[in-house]
Order: C-alpha cells, then sequence, then structure tokens
C-alpha cells in the first residue's frame, strides 16, 4: 500500500532560529535560565515554610502582633511600614519598565533618571528590611519560654470601642527588678527599667514577683481557641503556669528562641527574607554599574540599551519574588 507524504520544502530547517532563539540574544536567555532556576530554588523555600506552618499552626506568631513597628513614631501600626516597603519596591519595577523603555527609544536622559530612581528605590528598600530585621531581633515585649518549648506572653483586657481586647504587656512594664543596676523610670504606656550596659534578661523568679503584685496582668499561651484566637488563662493559672514551667526569659528573636512564637518562625524569616534581601542588594550593585555606564554613554556607543533590559529582568523577579515572601509572611 502506497504512503501519501505531504512536503513543504522546508525539511532539515525545523530550527531556523539562528543564533537568537526567539528573537533573544544569548545574554538574555542565559538571565532567563538563571531566573526559572532561581525560582524553583525560592519555591522550595517557601513549601518548606508552608509545611512548616500548619505543621507548628498553634504556635505560629500572628503577623499584625509581630510588624506593628514604623521608624520614629510611637504605637501599633500592624503592616503599615510593611506595606510601604512593598509599596516602594514595587514602583522601583515601574521605573525599571520606564527605563528598559526608554532604551528602546534611545532616549539616554530618560534612561539615566530612571535607573537613578530605580537604585534609590531598591536603597530604601534594603535600608528598611536591615530597620525591620533590627527591630524583630531586639523585640518588644518579652516572653516565657515553657519547659516543653511553649512562649508564655503578657497582657491584660482593655475595652476598645465596647469591645474587649488582650493587649499585650512587656515583662519590663510589670517584673520587679532585683538587679542593683537597674534604674527605675517612666515612660507613657507603664515602668520600665533600663542600664547603660545591655538589659540583662529578666529571671522567673522576678517575672513571677511581678506577676503577684498587678493583678491585671494575664498570661496567653500560643494555643488557638474554637474563634481562632490564642488562649489566655486565668488569673490562677497564669501564676501556675510561671512558677512550674518557667525556663527561661525571651527578648525579641534569634535562631533559637523567640517571643512571638515558633522558633522555627524566626528561622525562616532571617533565612528567606535574608536570602532575598542578598538578591535586592546584588541588584541594586548591577543596577548602579549600568547607571554609571549609561552616564558615560557605553550603551550609546553600542546602539542598543540591551543590558538595561537584562538587569530589568532579573530586578522584576526580584519583585516578584518579593510579592509571593510578602503573600507568605505577613498575609496569610
Amino acid at each position: 500500500m502506497d504512503t501519501t507524504v505531504a512536503t513543504t520544502g522546508k525539511e532539515g530547517k525545523l530550527w531556523g532560529g539562528g543564533n537568537e532563539p526567539l528573537k533573544a540574544s544569548y545574554g538574555k536567555m542565559m538571565m532567563w535560565f538563571f531566573i526559572v532556576s532561581d525560582a524553583l530554588t525560592f519555591s522550595g523555600f517557601l513549601a518548606a515554610y508552608g509545611f512548616s506552618r500548619f505543621k507548628f499552626i498553634d504556635s505560629w506568631p500572628i503577623a499584625d502582633e509581630v510588624f506593628t513597628h514604623v521608624p520614629f513614631f510611637h504605637g501599633s501600626y500592624p503592616m503599615i511600614y510593611v506595606a510601604f516597603m512593598t509599596f516602594i519596591l514595587i514602583m522601583s519595577s515601574v521605573t525599571m519598565v520606564l527605563a528598559v523603555d526608554a532604551g528602546h527609544h534611545m532616549n539616554k536622559n530618560k534612561v539615566t533618571w530612571y535607573m537613578f530612581l530605580t537604585v534609590i528605590g531598591g536603597i530604601i528598600f534594603i535600608g528598611s528590611q536591615a530597620w525591620e530585621w533590627n527591630t524583630f531581633i531586639k523585640g518588644e515585649y518579652g516572653a516565657v519560654q515553657t519547659k516543653g518549648g511553649n512562649i508564655l506572653q503578657f497582657g491584660q483586657y482593655e475595652t476598645v470601642d465596647g469591645k474587649e481586647t488582650f493587649k499585650r504587656v512587656a515583662i519590663a512594664d510589670f517584673a520587679t527588678a532585683t538587679n542593683p543596676d537597674r534604674v527605675l523610670h517612666e515612660r507613657k504606656n507603664g515602668l520600665w527599667y533600663v542600664t547603660e550596659a545591655p538589659l540583662p534578661e529578666f529571671t522567673i523568679e522576678e517575672v513571677l514577683t511581678g506577676l503577684k503584685a498587678n493583678p491585671e496582668v494575664l498570661v496567653r499561651t500560643q494555643m488557638l481557641t474554637e474563634e481562632g484566637h490564642k488562649t489566655v488563662l486565668s488569673r490562677e493559672e497564669s501564676l501556675q503556669q510561671i512558677a512550674e514551667n518557667g525556663k527561661l526569659v525571651v527578648h525579641g528573636a534569634n535562631l533559637k528562641v523567640n517571643e512571638y512564637g515558633a522558633p522555627i518562625f524566626a528561622d525562616f524569616f532571617f533565612f528567606i527574607t535574608g536570602f532575598h534581601g542578598f538578591h535586592v542588594f546584588t541588584g541594586i550593585l548591577l543596577n548602579i554599574i549600568v547607571f554609571f555606564n549609561v552616564l558615560l554613554g557605553t550603551y550609546e556607543r553600542r546602539g542598543s540599551y540591551e543590558m538595561v533590559e537584562k538587569v530589568g529582568l532579573y530586578w522584576h523577579f526580584v519583585d516578584l519574588v518579593w510579592v509571593f515572601v510578602f503573600t507568605f509572611f505577613y498575609l496569610v
């Protein structure tokens, strides 16, 4: 039986892309290869974070209670500064797009201006991230770690807009200091202890003594109620938990302890946001190099601003990764 084969006259020319497949240069292709491989790395980190989050759901910190600070302002502003950081990074992606577009039109002045704004946005973001790390490490309220590794926080009920809410209280606001180097001072929201040297941690005995002297202060555990709120113990249970199970007074967060909840949250926070911050820092350096090359007219003489487009791909990837990090750590 004869077989009919249709021919197009293009046999032997299946590739036909030359040395620029999809009209992309070697440099842009390599940047895409890097982006895909790095995306898989970040995906693995975030998948591990999600697994741990649901495994330790009862002791996982609530983002609205952790990220409440704004530079130069006192008070609680949940997620405000993180939202500002995110806005700055996204706007830096916008200026990068404008720089790439200006490069396509061979407009050196606009490329210079938009690259400058992109660098400034990156510096603001990385500086804000460093400030956030410092604040997270120092902590604000303090907590007690039990012998079983759980975190006990302190607070008291307050009525706001007719609704009774549990407000965190710093250990230094009620604990009885027995260290003679500490000096008692006053501030707007209570009493605190300071010293010229770094403040030593309070002992369990000091916390228990202060708790007994302040009947309005209660202990909150990390166990969630049916309504999704953390469990607040009664007065008797609070004193019993500190006396029998109190092991260590914790201030702030590091790779071993975390006053806000599960220590593994701090581990993931430092590693993933630090890894992303390293990418941002690298992107800033690359953008600065390209910015000065634009000023010197290097790309004008080459007749192409493709290098701006290449660093733009990297910068957009870094911004996109932050959207996922922001969602996982701060919103979910």
